[in-house]
């Protein structure tokens, strides 16, 4: 699920609960996060199709303040692959940063169940100087029950659970109104909840893929492995139907703040 930037900034506008219904990091850079209090009450996957497909690959260059370009991440949907009976994309994110002689290496993989909304199951690997770690978990939506292949299990607060790099496809369905902030309890993890979004601003940001209009988001996640407390990731999502993830600003081991940036696209979206 992409970096894990932590950048504070106030959350602004109501909200009430809202959830998305049945029918509908930290890939090194999305530890992005994961995971109601929503400016609508309506579930935007009720009357639209979901902005993603199978087929659809981002590349990103990665860059830190004070060292220009590190590396390179994609993000990619593959599928559909059976898990359980259930046909699901297969969400990718792969990682790769270079400082020095310091190389960290991120691989995240979610089978996101899109017609209820949820995950199935998540894999993540990390690796790089300072630590090691492996995470494998089985989703159980209808029994809001998980189960890692350590043995570990716990309960989910949704039956419609997500997970870190599921999230971050998740945010692209929400409505982008500023001044709009939602709450989810919808982390598999009962403990990574709540997750907070924010809808800041629109604005236009320079990319390798030349100047794009964009709408700024900010999450703020729970994750104790990466974040001492609360982190905050900042998304800038295409102001388009798409909701291609055009910048993510957020923290990484080894390098701290770093910044993907999309350098090309393969999108199944269909613009209006």
């Amino acid at each position: 699920m992409a970096p894990s930037s932590l950048l504070h900034a106030p959350l602004a506008g109501s909200a009430r609960r809202a959830r998305w219904p049945i029918q509908l990091w930290h890939p090194g850079f999305i530890a992005l996060a994961a995971i109601g209090v929503c400016a609508s009450s309506r579930a935007p996957v009720e009357n639209a199709a979901l902005p993603f497909s199978v087929g659809e690959k981002l590349t990103y260059q990665v860059s830190v303040a004070k060292g220009g370009k590190v590396g390179t991440a994609t993000m990619w949907i593959e599928g559909p692959i059976d898990v359980r009976g259930t046909s699901t994309y297969l969400l990718r994110f792969d990682s790769r940063i270079r400082i020095a002689f310091l190389t960290a290496i991120s691989s995240s993989s979610s089978w996101f169940d899109p017609l209820r909304g949820s995950s199935l199951r998540f894999l993540k690997r990390e690796r790089n100087p300072l630590t090691h770690s492996d995470e494998s978990v089985d989703l159980f939506p209808d029994q809001k029950e998980w189960k890692s292949a350590s043995g570990e299990v716990g309960q989910s607060p949704s039956s419609a659970p997500l997970d870190e790099l599921s999230f971050m496809y998740f945010i692209r369905t929400l409505p982008m109104i500023p001044g709009s902030t939602y709450t989810f309890d919808r982390h598999f993890d009962l403990t990574r909840n709540p997750i907070t979004v924010s809808v800041i601003r629109r604005e236009v940001i320079p990319t390798p893929m030349g100047e794009l209009r964009v709408v700024l988001v900010e999450m703020r996640v729970r994750d104790p492995r990466h974040y001492k407390g609360e982190g905050v990731i900042r998304i800038h999502l295409t102001d388009d139907d798409c909701r291609l993830p055009a910048r993510i600003e957020s923290t990484m081991p080894v390098v701290g703040t770093a910044t993907l940036t999309i350098a090309s696209q393969n999108s199944r979206c269909k613009k209006p």
